[in-house]
């Protein structure tokens, strides 16, 4: 069964890929092909722990991290247009490690946070998507916001419901220059894996866009 999740997931991330050259043959030779746009951000991100440990101890510890957040909209259409939401973070080195974690707008019930929804803006439910491999099985991270600079972070196994464990805070504006290369399969969170299946349907989509990123000019 595996040997064919890990198929199917090689077939989607080609075709991934392939709509990641497509999206970016309609953009300045410049321009990323996705997220071209974003605002970015130094953050603090405070770690209540959790109230149902999971034997991860990012998520079960209390503690704080800096962060470097961009928000962005996933095609960069302009804004009166519905677009896929993108909150990205980068967890500075700390006492738990580091690691990048994206999250993309979608629904918020067991069903939905596994749906991509186009959204005017970020100030709407966001989670990972996909799930994540833990010691308490299959599990994504999502992000209510609470105000224009803040998110409540939550994790929830699959199909189960949502455990609040830390709030994040966007605290001062970075220039473009300060722009981040997010990747969560380079940079995995501390003590969660990707599923091989996650790994393969990112990486395509991820390696072609990084190949047209240091092939653009400039």
């Amino acid at each position: 069964m595996s040997s064919v999740i890990n198929a199917a997931a090689d077939l989607a991330g080609h075709a991934l890929s392939t709509l990641t050259r497509g999206v970016a043959a309609l953009r300045p030779p410049p321009e990323k092909p996705l997220h071209p746009e974003g605002k970015m951000y130094a953050g603090r991100l405070v770690r209540a722990g959790s109230d149902s440990p999971i034997g991860v101890p990012w998520i079960d510890q209390a503690g704080e991290d800096e962060v470097t957040v961009r928000v962005s909209r996933a095609v960069g259409l302009p804004g009166r247009v519905p677009d896929v939401q993108g909150l990205a973070l980068r967890l500075r080195e700390g006492p738990t490690g580091s690691g990048d974690l994206l999250l993309a707008s979608t629904g918020w019930n067991p069903v939905t946070r596994h749906l991509l929804l186009p959204a005017w803006s970020a100030h709407t439910p966001l989670t990972s998507l996909l799930p994540y491999r833990s010691p308490a099985g299959p599990l994504v991270i999502g992000a209510q916001p609470v105000d224009v600079r803040g998110y409540h972070l939550s994790w929830a196994t699959v199909g189960r419901e949502w455990h609040r464990f830390a709030d994040l805070t966007l605290e001062t504006a970075l220039p473009p220059e300060d722009e981040v290369s997010f990747d969560p399969v380079v940079n995995p969170l501390p003590g969660l894996q990707q599923y091989s299946w996650v790994e393969q349907l990112r990486e395509h989509s991820y390696a072609t866009a990084r190949r047209l990123r240091r092939a653009s000019p400039g």
